[in-house]
Order: structure tokens, then sequence, then C-alpha cells
């Protein structure tokens, strides 16, 4: 690659030349003749013309972007196990867990902060297991429906079919945590705090489910399961299950880096989980998205559109979302729930707007690619976003490229394969290329 500012070269694969501007991704994807390619004429006039604007558009993005999620921990603890949880054990054994008063204090003050924008807020219960307090989860989502967006995750171990119904009745996202297509090894990673595994449950979740459109799986991938993707992912088309996210593993807990998976071992196996999803979804005509692929395409033929937002840099941890911990810490992202120094103030006792300016938060935003070494030379930069800030502190320098570099420039260079194939239209949500429109093209 050829870095610095301007267009760089990369071989996509034998038959295409990728030319990219690293700073803001206008992309063209060039025919290679023998090896050989000719840069046109008109490609290097509307890079021209477009890279200012593009320039704009992407520093936006990246550092005016508002709050727009806030992910609520009401308990930290757990009724599992898992190797590679983010949550110190004793927080999940004996941490705090927020009443129902508590839950009505933190939702009325994000209301307020929230007040004068029209487009609502998404709420997302998340953290150890919130579902050990779903009646209050429930009753807080019956209250507040109106004012915003909820979304669940959960391991499934606490959930019934009547959880199911309210959860469709009510529009509310639902993600459940499921590692493979087999107890055996599922129950490797998915473990609960009794033994055995979440294997039964979640899958019986899927079913109550049956392809529920607001249904996602979240499955972590480790060295257990990097092999099964593929196998995964056509067990969760045969369950109707429209999206699953392939999320690498976080090693921001010490015990989490025996489990990850070789970075070339895990592209070859999600390009693979990639290849499988786009073939069920055209010969069955029932899709189903990997989500976490998706959004690298859509980082690409589209960067502000981009919903997850651990690979844009700075990541969205403390700027498009937060995370109030059960005891009403306010840290950019759940990650950083063992780590008090990131604490931006409590929302029992301070505002939100005073969370967002505090030290800690701004200390996370200002970790850009830009300042981290290979990453700031790397032509994939704003691609890839090298997460995870969390996960490099816990590593003991936070200006540290992404533990998983060498596989996030594989898939995003199998992602522009996938654009000059024409292929797009398999990965994305359906009808979400029909909202776009071009910018620019030659």
């Amino acid at each position: 690659m050829k870095n610095g500012r301007g267009l760089s070269f990369s071989d996509i694969g034998a038959d295409w030349k990728l030319a990219l501007d690293p700073d803001n991704i206008f992309w063209g994807i060039i025919p290679r003749d023998n090896g050989e390619f000719i840069l046109p004429d008109n490609l290097m006039d509307l890079y021209k013309k477009e890279r200012k604007h593009l320039d704009t558009e992407l520093y936006n993005f990246r550092f005016n972007a508002d709050l727009n999620c806030i992910y609520i921990d009401p308990t930290d603890r757990c009724n599992a196990n898992c190797p590679y949880c983010y949550i110190p054990s004793r927080l999940r054994k004996q941490g705090a867990q927020m009443t129902a008063e508590d839950m009505d204090k933190a939702l009325a003050k994000i209301e307020e902060h929230f007040k004068n924008i029209k487009k609502k807020p998404v709420i997302v219960f998340h953290a150890a297991e919130p579902l050990l307090v779903k009646d209050m989860l429930f009753d807080a989502i019956k209250k507040y429906r109106k004012k915003f967006l909820f979304g669940i995750q959960t391991n499934a171990l606490l959930l019934e079919k009547e959880d199911a119904e309210f959860i469709k009745k009510n529009r509310i996202g639902i993600g459940i945590s499921l590692d493979a297509a087999s107890a055996d090894i599922n129950n490797r990673s998915r473990v609960t705090a009794k033994g055995g595994g979440n294997f039964k449950k979640a899958v019986q979740a899927l079913d109550w489910f049956n392809g529920y459109e607001g249904l996602n799986v979240i499955c972590t991938v480790t060295k257990y399961n990097v092999d099964r993707l593929s196998e995964l992912v056509k067990f969760l088309h045969k369950k109707k299950v429209p999206c699953v996210l392939l999320n690498p593993v976080r090693l921001t807990q010490r015990r989490a880096v025996n489990l990850k998976p070789d970075d070339m071992l895990f592209a070859r196996n999600l390009i693979q989980a990639v290849e499988t999803a786009m073939e069920l979804s055209r010969k069955s005509g029932r899709q189903i998205v990997v989500g976490n692929f998706a959004n690298v395409i859509l980082a690409i033929i589209s960067p502000a559109a981009r919903r997850m937002m651990c690979d844009i840099s700075p990541c969205g941890g403390g700027r498009t979302f937060l995370t109030v911990t059960a005891d009403g810490s306010m840290v950019p992202c759940g990650e950083f729930i063992s780590m008090k120094e990131f604490s931006g103030g409590n929302i029992f006792k301070t505002s939100i707007s005073s969370a967002m300016s505090s030290k800690p938060f701004k200390k996370i935003r200002t970790r850009i690619v830009e300042k981290i070494d290979e990453c700031n030379t790397c032509s994939f930069r704003h691609i890839c976003g090298s997460p995870c800030p969390a996960e490099m502190h816990a590593r003991g320098n936070i200006y540290q490229k992404a533990a998983f570099c060498e596989f996030y420039k594989e898939i995003i260079k199998y992602a522009f394969k996938i654009i000059a194939e024409d292929k797009v239209k398999y990965i994305l949500r359906e009808g979400s290329l029909s909202q776009m429109q071009y910018e620019y093209r030659y």
C-alpha cells in the first residue's frame, strides 16, 4: 500500500485494483488485465471534485454525531459464567442491582436530556443478565414506550414464552446470546452459573420468536467455535433468524486472552460464513444477514450510515452512546464497567451532559487512529477504526492497534471484493440499498 494523503492502491484478489483515499474513504475499483491496470482520468476528476465534500462528511460523522443511544445495566449480577465476560466475576456474583425507583429516576433523567430531540433515542438493557429483573424492565418499557425505542440483550435463561410475546407486541429489539449450533460447543463458552450452558433455552427462544424482525443472535467468536461459524449460520437460517453478529471476543479481562482465535483463521471462517449466508439468502428467498460484516460494507459504500460504532475512530463510546451501570455510574461503554477511572459521573447525582463533557469521556473521544502507530499509515484506518479502547487500556496502552488487526485487513479486502462482484444486495438488509442515493460514481 502507498500511504499519505491522496489515493493509495491495493490488490483486491487477482482481478481488481483498489484506489482509496484513506482520509475520506473515496474509492474506486479498477479491473486488472494480466496484473496491470490503468487509472481512469474520469476517476481522478471525480476524486478532485468530491474530495472536500467527503472530507467534511467523514469529519462530521467522527466528531459531530450526537448521543442517540444509552445502554442501561439494571443489574451487575448474572446467572451465567462465560469465560470471556468483560464484567469481573465478583460483580457478577455480588454486584449492585437497580430498584424500580432507580430505574424510573434514570429513565426520567434520560427523557429530560432528550426532550428537544425529535428522533426517539434508543435504550438497550444490557450488562450481565437484565432479565434477572425482567418485571422491573417490562414495567419501565410500558411506562416509557412512547418516549424511547427499546432493546434487550439476554442469554435467554430466564426468558419465557409470554416474555417473547410481550417483546414482539411492543416491537422491542432482542439479542440472544448463542455461540454455536451444537450444545457441546456452545456450552463451553456460554456457561451457566450452575454448570451446563444456555443452548437449550436460547434455541427455545429462537423458536418462540419465529422470524421476528427485531431478533438478532450475538455469537462471540473464540478458538472454541471459530471453525463452526458457517454451521451456525445454517442453523440460524433454519430457525428464521434474520441477523447474526459474529463478533470477535473482547480481551478486556485477562482470562479472555487465551480464548482469542488466530486472526487469519478467523478471517477465513468469517468469509466462509458470509458466503454461506449469501447462498442461503439467494436460494431460499429468506435473508440472513451477518451484521458485523454488513457494517464493514456500509463503512465503505455509505460511511455515515453505519450503526455499529466500534469500527469508527473515535469509537461511539462516550460519543454516540454511553452506559449507565447498576449503581448509576455513567461510563463510555459497558467494557469500562470495571474501570472506575472512566466514570463520567452518576446519573442519580449528575447530568448526562456533564458526563459527556467529563475528562474520562473526552479521553476516549481523543483516541483516534491518527495517534496510533501503524494505524496512522494504514489505508483502511477509517474502515476498521482500530477497536477497542477499553481492551487496549486493559492491556496497558490505549494507543495500541486493534488486537484483531490482521483479521480486519482481510475482511475489508473481502468486502471490496464483494462490492466489485456486485453482491452487496445479498449482504445488507432487504430494502437498505433502495434507501440510499449515489453521491458519486464513475
